[in-house]
Parts: C-alpha cells; sequence; structure tokens
C-alpha cells in the first residue's frame, strides 16, 4: 500500500524563466500557476525559474529563495514523488527551453531512476498543424486577437519578442507568416535580439501608410524588455524609434500570462503531456516501451501531443 501511495504521487513542474517584478510575477506567472492548480486538482503545483539571475536578486532583495529547475525535481525525488510533468512558461523552443528538456533527459535516462513518469509539455509556440499534430501558432493568434486593439488600415499592432542566435527563434518569423495568413496583416513582430529587427517592421509601416502604432510585448512577462527596451524613453528603445519615424505610439504594457486565453494553451499543452505519450511510449521504468523504450523529443520534429523529452536530441521573459 505504501509503495501505491509513493506511485501516485503526482507534481506538475510549472518552469519560466523569471522576473524580479513582483507585481508581473503575479499577473503573469502566478496567474498561470493557479490555472494550472485549478486545472489538475490531484497534483502538487510547484514553481522553478530558470533564470539564476533573477533567483539571486529576488533573494538578496526580498529574502525569498526560488528554485531553478534543477532544485526543483530534486526536492521533489526527495520528498517521493514519482510521477513529475514540467510545463514550460517560455514563447518559444530556445535557449531557455532546451535547458529545461536536457535536464528532463538526464533524468528519464538515468540508470538510477529518480522518477518513474518525467515528461516534459509544449512551449507556447511549437508544432504547425503539419498531419494531426494541432497548429500552436493559429491557436496562439487566436488568443492573441483578444488583446489586439480595433483594427483600421492607418493602424497597426507591433509585437516585441525576445529573439536570439538559438535556432528555434525561428518561430517568431513563423509566427509573422501565419498572422499574415490570419489574415491580420497590419500585425507585425520584430525581436529584441534577433529577426526580425524592427528597422524592417519600420519600413513595413511606412509602405502601409501606417499613422499610429500601438506596441504590445510579446512575452510571457511585461518586465525589463518590456518596461526598458519597448517603452523606455531613451532613444534606442522601439517607443522612441517609432516616435522618431513619424508615428504616434501607444503601449499595451501586459505580459501574455496576463490573457486567460494564453492560460488556457499552457493547461492544454501539460493535459496533452500527461494524457497523451507518443507513439505509446512513457518515459518510466519498466514499461515495456516500443523501439528500446525511447521516449522521443521534439527535437525530432514531431509535434504530438505530450512527447517525452528524454533521448538526449535534439529566453527570456
Amino acid at each position: 500500500m505504501s509503495q501505491e501511495q509513493t506511485t501516485n504521487k503526482k507534481a506538475i513542474l510549472v518552469v519560466s524563466f523569471g522576473t524580479s517584478y513582483p507585481e508581473t510575477l503575479k499577473l503573469n506567472i502566478e496567474s498561470v500557476e493557479n490555472r494550472i492548480r485549478e486545472a489538475f486538482p490531484g497534483y502538487e503545483v510547484r514553481r522553478a525559474f530558470t533564470s539564476r539571475t533573477v533567483i539571486k536578486r529576488i533573494a538578496e532583495r526580498d529574502g525569498v529563495q526560488i528554485d531553478n529547475e534543477r532544485q526543483a525535481l530534486e526536492r521533489l525525488h526527495t520528498e517521493g514523488y514519482q510521477e513529475v510533468y514540467l510545463q514550460p512558461l517560455h514563447i518559444v523552443p530556445g535557449a531557455e527551453y532546451d535547458k529545461v528538456k536536457r535536464l528532463v533527459s538526464h533524468y528519464a535516462h538515468a540508470k538510477e531512476k529518480a522518477f518513474a513518469v518525467i515528461r516534459l509539455g509544449r512551449p507556447l509556440l511549437y508544432s504547425m498543424g503539419v498531419d494531426d499534430h494541432p497548429d500552436d501558432y493559429e491557436i496562439a493568434i487566436r488568443a492573441l486577437v483578444h488583446q489586439l486593439p480595433a483594427a483600421a488600415p492607418d493602424k497597426a499592432v507591433v509585437l516585441m519578442g525576445h529573439g536570439g542566435i538559438h535556432p528555434g527563434n525561428a518561430a517568431y518569423a513563423a509566427l509573422q507568416l501565419k498572422l499574415e495568413e490570419a489574415g491580420l496583416n497590419n500585425v507585425f513582430i520584430y525581436t529584441v535580439e534577433g529577426f526580425p529587427s524592427l528597422t524592417s517592421i519600420i519600413g513595413k509601416l511606412k509602405q502601409k501608410q501606417v499613422k499610429q502604432v500601438t506596441l504590445m510585448p510579446f512575452l510571457l512577462v511585461a518586465g525589463d524588455h518590456a518596461t526598458n527596451d519597448m517603452a523606455g524613453e531613451e532613444e534606442d528603445s522601439a517607443k522612441s524609434q517609432l516616435v522618431a519615424a513619424g508615428f504616434a505610439v501607444d503601449v499595451y504594457f501586459h505580459g501574455l500570462g496576463e490573457n486567460t486565453a494564453i492560460q488556457d494553451i499552457y493547461v492544454a499543452h501539460l493535459r496533452s503531456a500527461i494524457a497523451h505519450p507518443p507513439h505509446g511510449h512513457v518515459c518510466a521504468h519498466g514499461h515495456g516501451h516500443h523501439h528500446k523504450g525511447r521516449c522521443h523529443t521534439h527535437a525530432h520534429g514531431h509535434g504530438h501531443k505530450g512527447h517525452c523529452h528524454g533521448n538526449g536530441h535534439g529566453h527570456k521573459d
């Protein structure tokens, strides 16, 4: 009976880059965690941040210690949890997401199994509707529409993503194409640290004879990047550059985590990870898997619901 009780100890680890802005943390991260807690009452729900800088800042300022992803899994193992499901709040499968995926891979394929089951859900944008897989982009766009202002020929929305050198950041360019396919021709996305650039967006706005621009973070939280890189008063901020280019600019200062439709997407991705192991596989010890028990990862290009990221194959805010 004690073994059965141990096996039934199930936990969900909600993993994000994190933020040191207290109100933003409450509105964008805690809100998603609470949504998940409501949707999965039989699970212990925990928090982990992947940013060591954010964790250190909060500890020094507030005296509050938040686990990183490694510490959180070690704690769950120590406390006897046997089923663990990680749901990342990352936007794209970039560097921060890979950090978590590598960790799950380590646990899933260790000789000494810490957990009977460990699985990782998809970030906001992953699969593209190929074969029978969901189109995460279309679903995210439908959720985004809830927060867009009324469309007009001389008005546009410019979304700010994070970006970076990781190839997963090509998701932002794919999102731009998906926005166009959805008929949102005056909604554009640029990234702080990559492609598409704000300069290219400004050129498109001028071609369309746009007069008014609404800046909007396409980030989980409206934190440091939204405050400084997007809406700051420095001349290199997006707002300042757009004003200098002749546009009237207003700012929608809310992270995606405040959007209940976005929250529901993370819940759906987690539900898929729990209910639908890919190809009949479960990242578990001793369950008689096919293909020598391998659990395929998203890095194979599969968009299967609930992939177990765990055979070593191959974001801030």
